[in-house]
């Protein structure tokens, strides 16, 4: 356990703690890809939870993640959904925001001239309507300053189109990828959704396709009722589950998935503290995303980080590789 780890260590176990040498964190999520996306470290945030990482860069240093992904962009503006549009339910939240953005010219004026000066690699989450929507996206995000992947968003599900549709579908899914690899020479991230019989077919098929890397997975499709009302709590009758209370399906869903490909996979779900990061490395995530634990607390990322480098230290792990798929299931 991390918590005890560090809370019951005594003095001297901390100062011994303390001279141990840095174990390399340093990932490659994209190996053999036409452009190299590089991590000093495997913890990033996940999009749609930070922003554009403007505002955490008020806070502490971003540069100190290994990368940070964008709020999900489209090719034209969006409103999003109406409120309310935003629950709380036990470990965890709904949300039905619909892909509210100020569209990729926007981003990339206003925002990527930022990203350009940070040293940390930023990925951005895109979505489409169509296919090829998808494409276009790509290509203008291609060699755009300060973008150093994307991340395909096949999985979002607060839309009446795309998103989950394409996710759902292994074929669909692959014609997406497909035409984001031909359109770009960025690294290419496959967000998949959890909301699919076997998450290894569809993983399959956007490795066959030419992703670089998967995220697993976009949030749980779930639902609260106001008893009084008698009405959903949310604009739509469904909404996106996401916190703490997913974490054991989102772990289930990495292991699956590491177990399918052998690209990278990013883990992504209920992620609050460095133990939970160690678990997804365990699980086979090279990988992964916190996101709505900063919503409670901004510095969660960071905090994750220096944890997960205090379970490195204190269990001789020298390299982060020794770690990824290690769990032991015989």
């Amino acid at each position: 356990m991390i918590a005890k780890t560090v809370e019951q260590a005594p003095q001297q176990q901390a100062s011994q703690l303390g001279r141990v040498q840095m174990p390399d964190l340093s990932v490659d999520l994209a190996p053999g890809a036409k452009r190299e996306l590089l991590l000093r470290n495997p913890v990033m945030t996940a999009s749609g939870t930070s922003s554009n990482g403007l505002e955490f860069a008020r806070l502490f240093d971003i540069n100190r993640l290994g990368g940070v992904l964008s709020k999900g962009v489209t090719l034209k503006p969006r409103r999003g959904n109406p409120t309310p549009r935003i629950v709380e339910t036990p470990a965890g939240m709904l949300n039905s925001i619909g892909f509210q953005n100020v569209g990729v010219r926007r981003l990339l004026s206003d925002v990527a001239t930022v990203w350009e000066t940070w040293d940390v690699p930023v990925v951005v989450n895109m979505l489409g309507d169509t296919v090829d929507e998808f494409a276009r996206l790509a290509e203008v995000l291609d060699g755009a300053p300060g973008v150093a992947g994307l991340e395909v968003n096949i999985s979002c599900p607060n839309l009446d189109v795309g998103g989950v549709a394409f996710g759902r579908d292994p074929v669909a899914a692959a014609r997406v990828v497909e035409a984001v690899v031909s359109s770009t020479t960025l690294p290419v991230i496959a967000k998949l959704t959890p909301d699919v019989t076997d998450i290894g077919v569809v993983a399959r098929s956007c490795e066959d396709a030419g992703a670089d890397a998967l995220c697993v997975a976009n949030s749980f499709v779930g639902m609260s009722i106001d008893v009084n009302t008698r009405r959903p709590r949310t604009n739509r009758p469904v909404a996106g589950l996401t916190g703490p209370a997913i974490k054991p399906l989102a772990l289930r869903l990495v292991w699956e998935t590491a177990q399918a490909v052998d690209i990278p996979v990013i883990g992504c779900g209920g992620i609050v503290d460095g133990r939970d990061a160690v678990e997804f490395l365990l699980a086979g995530a090279s990988a992964i995303q916190v996101g709505t634990a900063s919503f409670r607390d901004p510095f969660t990322a960071i905090r994750v980080l220096e944890e997960l480098i205090q379970y490195c230290r204190a269990n001789g792990v020298t390299d982060i590789s020794e770690l990824i798929g290690a769990v032991q299931v015989d």
